[in-house]
């Protein structure tokens, strides 16, 4: 008895799946549609959301106009803190989307029950569970950060590879492909290892047990979308800075 419930569970358990996804072919290219549709979904409620708290603007802020501005201290706060209070507004736009679209993916794919809808391949989940959409985030920062960089200090910025020493060259080299390495995995790993641990135990108990381990993932989704948002404005303080200065 005991053995059939245990292979009972293996067998509830092998019916996660991961790594299957729903392709549309679009210009000659594939494109996996469960990220493609949920992300739009996350973009249009973020709009909304920003249409919402501000067409009614009022010199004494309420309700939800109260709201858009918390938030939007909060991320100017972060901008400042780690690119600097002279430098720092030019990139508010860029750290507010990488944060606000993050957090809107992992809680997307931590609230919306995705399994109640039958896809012909894969399932809908949170975009950020993709490698592919957090590659595609972290090469957006380093992007932003070597034009940071280059627009602060000009063809002067690439001294700092030499810097304090030219033989740190290829440490300082392999630095710049870790950076979106060490973005990209840890925001994938954190949100797919989370969702994998709810769907196991939702399979198993599927009453009332989740339901803290679903809270304790909204709130480690938060996290992420923070640590994401920081370490992006950290990396383009950084570069803004250059090494000479330090």
């Amino acid at each position: 008895m005991y053995q059939n419930n245990i292979q009972y569970s293996f067998s509830m358990i092998a019916g996660v799946e991961v790594g299957k996804h729903l392709y549309w072919e679009i210009g000659g290219y594939k494109v996996h549609g469960q990220v493609f549709l949920v992300s739009w979904l996350v973009i249009f409620a973020l709009l909304a959301i920003s249409f919402i708290g501000t067409r009614n603007l009022s010199r004494i802020p309420k309700s939800w106009q109260n709201f858009m501005e918390f938030i939007l201290e909060f991320l100017q706060d972060i901008a400042k803190n780690q690119i600097g209070e002279q430098d720092y507004r030019p990139w508010v736009p860029y750290i507010a989307t990488i944060f606000l679209f993050i957090l809107g993916s992992n809680w997307a794919g931590a609230l919306i029950p995705w399994k109640l809808i039958q896809l012909p391949e894969g399932e809908l989940a949170a975009p950020t569970n993709d490698i592919n959409t957090t590659v595609a985030l972290s090469l957006l920062t380093s992007l932003s950060y070597f034009y940071a960089g280059l627009s602060k200090n000009g063809i002067g910025y690439f001294s700092r590879y030499i810097q304090p020493t030219p033989v740190l060259l290829p440490i300082n080299i392999l630095e710049d492909f870790t950076k979106p390495l060490s973005l990209s995995f840890r925001l994938f790993g954190n949100i797919l290892a989370d969702e994998l641990v709810v769907s196991v135990f939702t399979l198993l108990v599927p009453i009332l047990i989740p339901l803290p381990v679903m809270i304790l993932g909204l709130f480690a989704s938060s996290i992420q979308a923070l640590i994401f948002s920081t370490l992006s404005a950290a990396y383009i303080g950084e570069a803004i800075e250059g090494h000479g200065e330090h």
